[in-house]
């Protein structure tokens, strides 16, 4: 589990499995192709056992999908549990949070970002053609939290995409996308300030994301925005 609850909590509803199967201290997603954050066991409870991983495995395979735990760097004990079974890590993922209202105080430059939803066409063109397919644009239609997605804007074509979603005092974005023809113009910047603003005046108090340990790029720019690094997690699997 994430340290931070008003993170911890908006991390999940904000980006919800299509279903849940509980076992042994365990919540499992059913993703239906989403991907790894809704296609993956975390624990639910301290008093998780070990015993329960091959009920949850039978779960994952009866939904036909991978054995798969989303496992925190701190869970050492997990880890270990996991790693005495065959599985191993991949995929280390850093959380991070930023202030919305310092991000919300420069703005985006008039007619480059936009609060839409449902989303366009083009905002969903630009997605798939970023790896967000069908299945994973169809989490954002399931969550039940205020929403919307952003589109962003240069040399007056559509460039960028994203997605956020608010519980409480905080909104999680997901899906940032942009084109790559029309990367390194700010779009990317653009998309986040534009999430703060609109998940400031629903009330959140902190934006904050998922991204990958190695895309260095992303948490260079991350990190010039204000997002501090909370702590992260890992997938572990087995075939």
């Amino acid at each position: 589990m994430i340290a931070d609850p008003e993170i911890a909590r908006a991390f999940e509803s904000t980006w919800p499995a299509a279903e849940y199967a509980e076992a042994g201290g365990f919540r499992v997603g059913r993703g239906l192709g989403a991907g790894g954050r809704v296609s993956s066991a975390r624990v639910l409870a301290p008093d998780w056992q070990a015993a329960a991983i091959p009920r949850i495995e039978a779960i994952q395979r009866g939904w036909d999908e991978r054995p798969m735990f989303r496992v925190t760097d701190a869970d050492t004990a997990l880890q270990e549990a996991l790693r005495a079974q065959g599985y191993r890590p991949g995929t280390p993922t850093a959380i991070m949070a930023a202030d919305c209202a310092a991000l919300a105080a420069e703005p985006a430059p008039p007619l480059a970002a936009f609060a839409i939803w449902p989303p366009l066409a083009i905002q969903r063109d630009i997605w798939a053609a970023g790896g967000i397919p069908a299945s994973r644009q169809a989490v954002m239609e399931r969550v039940a939290q205020p929403r919307t997605a952003i589109l962003g804007r240069v040399q007056d074509r559509a460039a960028g995409a994203a997605f956020v979603a608010r519980d409480g005092r905080v909104a999680m974005i997901h899906g940032i996308e942009v084109v790559p023809a029309l990367r390194r113009q700010g779009v990317a910047g653009w998309l986040l300030r534009k999430a703060a603003e609109w998940a400031a005046a629903e009330g959140a108090t902190r934006l904050a994301l998922a991204v990958r340990r190695d895309n260095a790029h992303a948490r260079a720019l991350y990190q010039r925005l204000g997002f501090a690094d909370l702590g992260g997690y890992g997938y572990w699997t087995r075939d």
